[in-house]
């Protein structure tokens, strides 16, 4: 399960706003698992293959992505689709967290492989019950390791 700590989050988001937001109810949802924060697509690959920045670190072995859309230089959709176009990333669970709500840009997510859509709402509050109750659903899922 999330709650045992050993999954790592990967938070792909270049909002500062949205990014402390997001962390700061996750945490009142009680989710204490260690989080990583990059602001562009290419530094989401890079932490994901260990190159770039992250060349000589080691990618923890259970990971969970929580993907932006609309990022710099990759958007989400760049990433998610070379995400699970790689044998050693396609089992990473990504949930795509996004003000993009069109219909057609939640069936491409899915059809590129993520494993749940989830929309930001514009006001604060509702913004921030939507990331605590998915903190809620991160509590109570299971992870597999990853085969590295």
């Amino acid at each position: 399960m999330l709650n045992q700590h050993s999954v790592t989050i990967l938070l792909v988001e270049d909002d500062p706003g949205h990014a402390r937001l997001i962390e700061k109810n996750l945490r009142r949802a009680n989710i204490k698992n260690n989080l990583v924060q990059v602001d562009n697509g290419q530094s989401a690959l890079d932490y994901l293959f260990q190159e770039g920045e992250f060349e000589g670190t080691t990618r923890p072995p259970s990971l969970l992505v929580l993907l932006d859309l609309n990022i710099p230089v990759l958007d989400g959709y760049q990433v998610l689709k070379r995400m699970k176009s790689e044998e050693c990333l396609k089992c990473i669970p990504v949930v795509i967290l996004t003000t993009t709500d069109d219909t057609r840009e939640v069936v491409k997510c899915y059809e590129l492989g993520c494993n749940v859509y989830v929309t930001k709402p514009v006001d604060y509050e509702k913004f921030a019950e939507a990331i605590r109750n998915l903190g809620l659903f991160l509590s109570v899922i299971t992870i597999a390791p990853e085969n590295n």
